[in-house]
């Protein structure tokens, strides 16, 4: 499963895409008023900072003849752009005819597995759904994907499963077992799947017996260093 951060903080993106984990990125219109920036600006930074990476830019209008002439518009901006639109019937037609002119599209707010099929149908690259917001109504986010999957597979559509509203890393975990082929994750989401005690524990110990070294510190190169007493205190 592929990874994407879904903000257009760019600070944020350049500190996971540090981690050589990231994919892309996917924004939306209330992302991009929170980074307090201009739309086309950030949507270009972001690009050059993920290279390669698909990066998702949402159209604003609701009928079909301003999604295409905005998604064209987005798309222009810069190569890695994949038009993001709503999935109502204007959204479709759109979708259909974006892609119709080699236009990557995520088609988002997918609520059911019968919304996948028709935006499979009209060439969505990838298809979002929400699974968070769907586990809000008491509903199975999870069993969504899985299901979206499953019938994508049996009917052998190349339609992405965009795992999306991931709120926590057990979302993230259970989507990939789900078999969804990207996650699109928040910056804080991010940071609590590479956080283990475990793993602070372990290194601790490991820094505490360096640190035993004679002479040496945690931070003493081991050409600095000298012998470790115990070490020499078993071979006699």
């Amino acid at each position: 499963m592929e990874f994407f951060i879904d903000t257009a903080i760019v600070d944020e993106i350049k500190e996971i895409n540090a981690w050589g984990v990231l994919s892309g990125v996917t924004t939306n219109p209330s992302l991009i008023v929170a980074s307090g920036r201009d739309f086309r600006e950030v949507i270009g930074e972001i690009a050059e900072l993920v290279p390669g990476g698909a990066i998702s830019a949402e159209v604003t209008a609701l009928d079909a003849e301003g999604m295409i002439k905005e998604g064209k518009d987005v798309a222009a901006w810069h190569k890695q752009v994949v038009v993001k639109l709503p999935l109502t019937p204007a959204g479709l037609q759109a979708c259909k005819a974006l892609t119709a002119e080699g236009i990557r599209t995520n088609v988002t707010l997918c609520f059911s597995v019968s919304q996948a099929l028709l935006a499979a149908r009209a060439g969505a690259t990838y298809i979002s759904p929400f699974v968070g917001r769907v586990d809000d109504l008491s509903w199975d986010g999870i069993g969504l994907i899985r299901d979206i999957k499953e019938a994508y597979v049996l009917g052998d559509v190349q339609t992405k499963v965009l795992a999306a509203s991931i709120r926590h890393p057990m979302h993230a975990v259970h989507a990939a077992l789900a078999g969804a082929d990207v996650a699109t994750i928040p910056y804080k989401v991010f940071k609590q799947m590479i956080s283990h005690p475990l793993t602070d524990k372990g290194i601790d110990g490991f820094m505490a017996d360096w640190a035993k070294r004679a002479g040496a510190s945690p931070a003493t190169p081991p050409s600095e260093a000298g012998s470790n007493p115990q070490a020499e205190a078993a071979k006699k």
